[in-house]
């Protein structure tokens, strides 16, 4: 009688299920499978949470196992999950489901990441077949002593921007001289109105090899002749976006020719040409044997003055000796916010720094003034700070053991507006970090010197 007794009390049973199968149904299907009607032939219903007759035990296992089942062939899980859901079946302790998460997720995070994979976020692209061709045509050489020898043109050109900017003005400038076979003055770098870097040419660049590697293609000189330093030169501010050489023929011609006629003697025949602005501003769909001239002055011809060079090389081989490493140009800096006509977003007080600053010098804004900070953004047109570069990285693949050079001047917020990246990337260098004391210092307060070694080391 005790016995029977005992069968016949209910008893409360619970079942550890993981909480991916119970996000997987929806509210609706599993109210329904708890709160079903019973059925005339059965005792007592048996799915979670209810009470089950002890005389039909297996067909209560049946079930669960069933209703699990289901579940995990929904989510389509692997072997492996189904074993680490199996042993926490039999724990009944915490919440349905929390133990199974959080057994899941910390297997996620602190398992390390597969050789493999490191590897091949290391792994260096293969060039796709493809070599280094510089052999110019017949015609291009042909063309050689007419152009060195050519007295009559002469082409004046103002760099402006940063370093990158710098050097593609002036590789266009060299094609540019070619196509009107005009002799190219050594090309001013302009003052920028915020790092004030009155650097030249020759102190950023080796001159001498500029030279000797352009000496086939154009004639280029460290200054005006004596007869022109009093001729008033003919000045384009505003060159128009991807222009052929057709274009700078039937219009930069023609105006050095007017210009001849009116400020230079006749006889003479001689036109000074002044461009400026020139980013970006010639095709990229030139003729091969113009594009050769533009990869042959910007990887051959344009080299860093020796100082420069021979620093950049040293920070640079201090990088390697611990195998690859990735080079970020970060582009946080206060200027850089102030200009582009975006903000920081690290907190109020940094975005109204950078608010008063732009009304204080309106003229430092080079962006379009009528979009506002959030049409910046949505467009494109802002640098990403470092929240959003640590989730580019992550999403490439980067490591965490990765080593990391950042370019780039002091960031608006000091550490604080790096910590999304060293949190993540904790093996971040910059070029004061990887110098010795002392050697940075013929180049402090030179922007454009600081901006060199960056190129070289990334």
């Amino acid at each position: 009688m005790g016995k029977s007794n005992k069968c016949k009390a209910k008893k409360q049973s619970y079942i550890s299920v993981p909480s991916q199968i119970i996000t997987s149904l929806s509210s609706s299907s599993l109210q329904s499978l708890l709160l079903s009607p019973k059925k005339a032939h059965l005792n007592s219903s048996f799915f979670v949470g209810h009470n089950y007759s002890c005389r039909r035990p297996r067909v209560c296992l049946s079930a669960l196992f069933l209703f699990v089942l289901v579940g995990l062939l929904r989510l389509g899980w692997n072997v492996n999950t189904l074993v680490l859901c199996s042993q926490s079946f039999g724990s009944n302790t915490g919440k349905v489901g929390e133990r199974d998460h959080q057994v899941l997720v910390t297997s996620q995070l602190h398992s390390p990441r597969p050789l493999h994979l490191e590897s091949e976020f290391w792994k260096q692209p293969d060039g796709m077949g493809y070599r280094p061709c510089l052999e110019l045509s017949a015609k291009y050489r042909k063309a050689r002593e007419a152009i060195l020898n050519g007295r009559s043109k002469y082409l004046l050109v103002v760099v402006s921007g940063g370093m990158n900017q710098q050097r593609n003005q002036i590789v266009d400038a060299v094609v540019i001289a070619r196509i009107l076979g005009a002799a190219l003055v050594v090309p001013v770098l302009q003052v920028n109105i915020i790092w004030g870097d009155e650097s030249e040419f020759s102190d950023i660049f080796d001159l001498g090899h500029f030279k000797r590697v352009l000496a086939d293609d154009v004639r280029i000189l460290s200054s005006l002749p004596s007869t022109h330093v009093m001729t008033r030169p003919v000045v384009e501010n505003r060159t128009p976006l991807h222009v052929s050489p057709q274009w700078i023929r039937s219009r930069y011609l023609k105006r050095m020719h007017i210009d001849t006629i009116l400020f230079v003697q006749k006889i003479n025949k001689e036109g000074l040409l002044l461009l400026r602005g020139l980013d970006s501003r010639l095709s990229k769909g030139l003729p091969p044997d113009l594009q050769k001239l533009r990869c042959k002055v910007a990887f051959q011809a344009l080299r860093f003055a020796p100082p420069i060079l021979e620093l950049g090389n040293k920070l640079a081989r201090r990088m390697q000796s611990k195998g690859p490493y990735l080079a970020l140009h970060l582009r946080i800096e206060k200027d850089v916010w102030v200009r582009t006509g975006c903000l920081p977003g690290l907190s109020k007080e940094y975005d109204e720094i950078v608010h008063n600053e732009r009304r204080r010098h309106p003229e430092f804004l080079t962006a379009k003034s009528n979009l506002s900070y959030h049409e910046r953004k949505l467009a494109g047109l802002c640098p990403l700070n470092a929240f959003e570069v640590t989730r580019l990285l992550k999403a490439l693949g980067a490591p965490r053991s990765a080593r990391i050079y950042w370019a780039g001047g002091r960031p608006l917020g000091g550490k604080e507006a790096l910590s999304p990246l060293t949190r993540e990337f904790p093996h971040f260098y910059n070029k004061e970090g990887l110098a010795l004391p002392g050697e940075l210092e013929p180049f402090a307060n030179k922007a454009s010197f600081m901006a060199a070694i960056d190129y070289i080391v990334s």
